[in-house]
């Protein structure tokens, strides 16, 4: 085949020309502006997302690459400044310790496990809490104190709005309540005698600060520390927290800034609560064949009929919140952290944690007569949101987001719709960049190993999403960012 260049390429050539000098030059075409908004001096107040909390830990990778430190670096484009945050220092790169894929199994299944040493190899401080917000390791130093100045990311692990008016939040005694206290609030504090609420700590930063731009996404944890505890810590109440959110809100706008409020995802479609299926978990115990043995014990003693005795199985049980025994049903949720208790066994003679003997068809007396004779082993309400519970956690939600968008309408504020947003990511997934991340455990690229917390990745999506809000808002042009240039899981 005879192809003729000398006729076709000074055609071509002449396309290409007129081509390459149409081609819009993307860099010059876009044009940085703050709109109506002052972005000079930028705050950020919440919990342990605004902190840069990851992998069930606080650690200085994580604080590089919190949301608010790419805000921070996109507003420099409409004249933003330097953006202090209270990092650990490189000899604390570890800070409160974290989790890590070690390994994995014959299966594939990662192994995860904590690192909470330092870079000495010395076990370090507190890494969350125990329900009722006890401390898990009482005896482990505390972390270091920040020596930060002008601190400008307020934002606290584990707080929540119930908690910005707590005394001693943030001063551990002898004879103060450790259920008041924060280790990652009080290592803000300049000095261990400190009983600075965070509300005057965040009064005392707006004074020294004088922003002109803030965020503000607290809010998480009045429904999530109900939710991660199966139901056992409360759901804030929702007239506390229009109260406390208001004056927070107050204390923000005080001194004439602008800003942006978030609003509370669904905690429920976390992966923390969507990676062990109740389906799959039920079909895995019911697969689990009941011993002769058993059959023959339960049939002599209950009187079964043929039919009957042929469906003797085991099925998966809980302990709702409201202290029923029952099986497992489609509405509840397991927590992650449940995946290794069911069919654990106190001894080997014990019945499995979870398990129960059923027997369809029982008449009453029946019924009970299994009861008492092969009691269930039930999962403890802290391992499961049931679905009572769900439902309490995404009414509290959607109670709770009223107050902040009424909020931001009172003070003119922007806000980023988290709930709305992940609601959609939940079910669809987000594309950046050509690279589709979901919700998915470990292999979703944007929640983090503690399955509540995103990666660098995910957060690199939130700081994106609020961009577009403030732009559209505050008729401002910031520069967006490109998720797929942060990490997601690291694997070893």
């Amino acid at each position: 085949m005879n192809l003729n260049f000398n006729r076709t390429a000074p055609a071509a050539f002449a396309l290409l020309a007129l081509l390459a000098g149409c081609k819009p030059d993307l860099a010059d075409d876009f044009k940085s502006s703050a709109g109506s908004a002052d972005f000079s001096r930028y705050i950020a107040v919440g919990n342990s997302l605004t902190a840069g909390y990851s992998d069930n830990g606080l650690y200085l990778e994580g604080q590089l690459n919190s949301y608010p430190s790419m805000l921070a670096t996109q507003f420099k484009a409409v004249g933003g400044g330097e953006f202090v945050q209270p990092l650990f220092d490189a000899s604390q790169a570890s800070g409160s310790g974290f989790l890590t894929i070690t390994g994995f199994t014959a299966t594939g299944t990662p192994q995860i496990n904590p690192e909470l040493k330092d870079a000495s190899g010395n076990y370090i401080a507190v890494n969350s809490f125990g329900p009722g917000r006890a401390l898990l390791s009482p005896t482990l130093p505390l972390l270091a104190r920040s020596t930060a100045a002008g601190n400008q990311n307020l934002g606290v692990p584990g707080i929540r709005v119930a908690d910005v008016t707590v005394a001693d939040y943030g001063k551990l005694t002898p004879s103060s309540n450790a259920v008041n206290f924060n280790p990652y609030f009080e290592r803000l504090l300049p000095n261990a005698a400190s009983s600075t609420t965070y509300q005057q700590y965040v009064q005392q930063q707006v004074a020294a600060v004088n922003p002109t731009f803030f965020t503000n996404w607290l809010g998480n944890n009045d429904v999530l520390g109900y939710a991660g505890s199966g139901g056992q810590f409360p759901l804030t109440p929702v007239a506390e927290f229009d109260t406390k959110y208001s004056a927070m809100t107050d204390v923000l706008t005080s001194g004439g800034a602008k800003g942006m409020v978030a609003t509370i995802p669904n905690v429920t479609s976390l992966p923390v609560f969507t990676t062990v299926s109740a389906a799959a978990a039920a079909a895995g115990v019911q697969a689990r064949a009941v011993p002769d043995a058993n059959k023959a014990a339960l049939t002599a003693g209950l009187q079964l009929t043929a039919a009957q005795a042929a469906t003797i199985r085991f099925g998966l049980f809980i302990r709702t919140g409201a202290g029923v025994t029952r099986e497992i049903a489609p509405t509840d949720l397991i927590l992650l952290p449940a995946a290794s208790l069911i069919g654990s066994q106190a001894t080997p003679t014990s019945t499995p944690l979870g398990f129960g003997v059923v027997i369809s068809g029982l008449a009453p007396a029946q019924a009970a007569g299994l009861a008492a004779a092969a009691p269930p082993s039930p999962l403890p309400n802290s391992a499961i949101l049931d679905g009572a519970e769900v439902t309490a956690a995404q009414t509290r939600t959607s109670e709770l987001n009223a107050v902040i968008k009424a909020n931001a309408l009172r003070k003119g504020l922007a806000v980023f719709d988290a709930q709305t947003y992940f609601d959609g990511v939940a079910r669809n997934g987000v594309v950046t960049n050509g690279v589709n991340n979901t919700v998915a455990f470990v292999s979703g690229n944007l929640f983090s190993l503690d399955g509540v917390h995103p990666t660098p990745r995910g957060y690199a999506v939130v700081a994106s999403e609020m961009i577009k809000s403030i732009n559209a808002y505050y008729n401002a042009s910031i520069p967006g960012l490109d998720p797929t240039s942060f990490r997601g899981v690291k694997f070893p």
